[in-house]
């Protein structure tokens, strides 16, 4: 069989043995053209994920690998390798038949298979069929398998590529994409790795201990096993001195010295990014997998994540990053059974600035480590979201300013209310349920007539009901959608029932800091944006998504929003007491859930949107006589819970900027309501179930 073996083999290089090797030379004749895999192979390469300002954020890659030209390699290392591996690569073809026949006579003679005769380049051909196999095992198995058919594809190749391809190429192509254990790939990531160092600055020693080991990654393991890998070592040493690569003083020095190991651990994925930043981290991969721009399928656009080798330059600001994350951090405990999220976003550009919570990225649930990002959708890495409460009343305001409402509009808002009828999109809405469902208001003495400014500045449940009543659930609806929501956080569809004002359809802080930019932004709603620019590693541009912003409702109503939603944080209004340090002009909403299962301050400057969630992770917590960071709260509001956490990151975040002004209306602040002796209102809790109807929905309570 070895005589068989090794006549095949030669008729390959040498085709006179026959029918076997005509054969074969005229199918490697009959490659016109290499595959360019084989050429300028694909390779996976680490992408490196940068901050606004240029800081590394995180190295992520499916197999850590930096692709290196000739020159940006250690001499060392390219003769060091030829001469372990293929002493005698600059002088035969593809197929070294004295290299074939030397093995055949030594494994006859040891009555054993062990040693091998490929040279460089069918290695190479080889490293590729894998490399192109990904991740999939079985391809993977089958780009290996010993078979006489796939070596002789394999040879084929290799001999048309010998033709096409200067050694020097086919070598530098070898050697970045050969694996060398622990996770790396080619020779720059070897380096990296158990070096600490470039390839260009290795010594011989190093270069040789990095040459040994692509025989046998594990056996001859540096770390593991540091007696295999020295004697290995010196034998690549051996070779390099045989062969005239390097001086005999040299190679006694290399001998001398020892392995030298400055191993470091490969550092992969969003889990190694800076503290705080891994769900920003991870909400970028998700934008590169499902942004068409990327890729028409989601698996053009896992390729193109996996193969890496990008530079993705982001949109996150790191130190309105530290901002959020302290304030989240510093107002609630890690181990507290309730969590803080907060997204901060540019107004007028949908940059997302800032992407913190109060868990950790990671995958350790016993440090109450979470890789759900509680910030964004369920699509892009989150959970289904959160009750947004009263923070979602601002958007029934502006559909009803749009439909031509006056900003001193007044209803009566009762102390509590039957949901009445309301026209939706496709057709009517009723609270036809046995008993009728009753919204009330928060407090007993709530209740009206109040203009629109008080009502926000209170949070009037029954004034925003009645209002949609009026233009109807299809124009608040359509104003959602033009606020950039067009389902839920889950991906479930909007629906349109009456409680959807005081915002029982759950949402991110992501989306909300995105509305509350939008007012910021005098109604010119952009869609969120996380990457800026991506690069290649060779500095080549890579299309990146596009920016979106539109005009989505005017200016009237745009000036009347500000000053509704600054009424909010002033005199009376619920989150009176959120106000900056530097008393610069801020407008925002609070909100609290039904059963104060979420609570909410969603606020803003001209040059800053920031939403603030604080809740149970998984939605059940009802916050009511709980302790938080070590304080007692009979029950959590908006202003008390998320508002200082709000406080906090906007004045760190807005340190020394100058301040700027809101364009404002003038609305004329409304006559305080006269006292109803005769009032009979119990101030009830709003019912935890939904409304009666035919569509499902639950009133919040608010404040």
């Amino acid at each position: 069989m070895s005589v068989v073996s090794g006549v095949l083999l030669a008729g390959l290089v040498l085709p006179v043995a026959g029918g076997v090797g005509l054969t074969a030379k005229s199918t490697a004749e009959g490659f016109d053209d290499i595959p360019d895999d084989f050429k300028t192979p694909p390779l996976t390469q680490a992408t490196q994920i940068f901050d606004a300002k240029g800081g590394l954020i995180a190295k992520v890659y499916e197999r850590d690998r930096t692709v290196l030209t000739a020159d940006q390699m250690s001499p060392y290392m390219r003769h060091a390798q030829v001469d372990i591996e293929d002493a005698r690569f600059y002088e035969h073809g593809a197929v070294d038949l004295k290299g074939v026949l030397r093995a055949l006579g030594k494994n006859a003679e040891k009555g054993t298979a062990a040693e091998g005769a490929s040279t460089l380049t069918q290695q190479y051909v080889k490293n590729v069929n894998v490399e192109n196999a990904g991740e999939n095992k079985d391809a993977v198995k089958e780009a290996q398998r010993k078979t006489l058919g796939r070596k002789i594809q394999e040879l084929k190749i290799a001999i048309k590529l010998d033709e096409e391809l200067p050694k020097e190429q086919i070598l530098t192509n070898y050697l970045n994409i050969t694996f060398y254990g622990n996770g790396a790939y080619g020779v720059e990531a070897a380096s990296q790795r158990y070096f600490s160092k470039s390839n260009k600055d290795l010594t011989v020693a190093e270069a040789a201990t990095l040459a040994g080991l692509v025989q046998n990654p594990s056996q001859y393991d540096p770390k593991l096993h540091p007696v295999a890998a020295q004697k290995r070592r010196d034998t690549v040493i051996d070779k390099m001195l045989e062969n005239k690569h390097i001086t005999a003083d040299q190679a006694a020095e290399a001998k001398a010295a020892p392995l030298g190991l400055k191993y470091k651990d490969p550092q992969n994925g969003c889990i190694t990014a800076k503290a705080g930043m891994g769900f920003f981290c991870d909400y970028v991969r998700h934008v590169v997998k499902q942004d068409p721009v990327f890729g028409k399928t989601a698996e053009d656009r896992k390729k193109f994540w996996d193969k890496g080798g990008l530079n993705i330059y982001t949109t996150m600001d790191p130190d309105k990053q530290a901002a959020a994350q302290n304030a989240v951090s510093g107002n609630v405990k890690v181990t507290d059974t309730v969590s803080a999220a907060a997204t901060m976003v540019e107004p007028g550009t949908g940059k997302i600035v800032a992407m913190a919570q109060t868990r950790p990225y990671g995958l350790d649930t016993t440090k109450n480590q979470t890789v759900v990002n509680l910030n964004v959708d369920q699509a892009m890495g989150g959970g289904t979201g959160f009750q947004p409460g009263s923070t979602f009343k601002p958007i029934v305001a502006a559909a009803a300013l749009e439909a031509g409402l006056p900003p001193t509009q007044e209803y009566s808002a009762p102390n509590k209310l039957e949901y009445p009828t309301m026209k939706t999109c496709e057709g009517t809405w009723r609270n036809d349920g046995h008993p009728r469902t009753v919204v009330p208001n928060e407090s007993v003495n709530e209740k009206g007539p109040y203009q629109l400014k008080m009502a926000m500045a209170l949070s009037v449940n029954t004034y925003f009901v009645q209002m949609e009543q009026d233009i109807g659930l299809c124009a608040v609806k359509q104003m959602a959608n033009k606020f950039g929501i067009t389902t839920k956080a889950s991906g479930k569809p909007l629906e349109e029932v009456p409680a959807m004002a005081l915002g029982v359809e759950e949402m991110s802080p992501l989306t909300m800091a995105n509305v509350y930019a939008t007012f910021a932004a005098e109604g010119t709603h952009c869609d969120p944006v996380a990457i800026t620019r991506i690069t290649t590693v060779e500095g080549k541009d890579v299309p990146a998504p596009p920016g979106h912003c539109e005009k989505v409702f005017s200016d009237s109503t745009a000036r009347a929003m500000n000053t509704v939603l600054n009424g909010v944080t002033e005199n009376k209004g619920t989150g009176a007491a959120l106000n900056l340090k530097d008393g610069r002009q801020i407008a925002g909403k609070t909100g609290t859930s039904d059963h104060k299962k979420a609570a909410w301050f969603n606020g803003y400057t001209p040059q800053l949107a920031t939403a603030v969630w604080l809740g149970g992770p998984a939605g059940g917590v009802e916050m009511r006589n709980i302790t938080i960071n070590g304080d007692f709260h009979t029950e959590v509001f908006g202003a008390d819970g998320p508002g200082p956490i709000w406080r906090d990151a906007m004045n760190d975040a807005l340190r020394g900027t100058p301040k700027q002004s809101l364009p404002m209306a003038d609305i004329p602040d409304p006559a305080p309501p006269k006292p109803d002796p005769s009032s009979t209102g119990t101030g009830t809790t709003p019912p935890s179930g939904p409304p009666s109807g035919s569509r499902t929905g639950a009133p919040s309570d608010d404040n």
